[in-house]
């Protein structure tokens, strides 16, 4: 069974799609990276709320910066960001938060 979908179909669901962001993050290193990045957007949010609303233009910038950083340097892959927008970020948290939780290996 492949994990991509034909040539022009795209996934059905997120849960469908979930296994093959995993496959694109199996470097561990671009993992880790990702698993940051991801907790210092929350961070950044945490400050637009708190202390400056210039905080959230940053989120963008440091959650991009990190995952791209992971993607092109360590997984040599092309982010599913760019056809999965949605699906992706999705991803990214639930990847952060099975991280923290103890659920997948850091």
């Amino acid at each position: 069974m492949s994990i991509q979908p034909a040539p022009g179909e795209r996934y059905a669901s997120f849960e469908a799609f979930y296994p093959y962001y995993i496959h694109e993050h199996s470097n561990q290193t671009c993992r880790r990276i990702h698993v940051v990045g991801t907790g210092l957007v929350i961070l950044t949010w945490v400050l637009g709320l708190t202390v400056s609303l210039w905080w959230f233009t940053a989120s963008p910038v440091v959650g991009y910066g990190f995952a791209w950083v992971g993607h092109f340097f360590f997984e040599k892959n092309r982010p599913a960001t760019f056809q999965y927008p949605l699906w992706s970020l999705m991803g990214d948290f639930r990847l952060f938060f099975e991280t923290v939780s103890g659920k997948r290996k850091f």
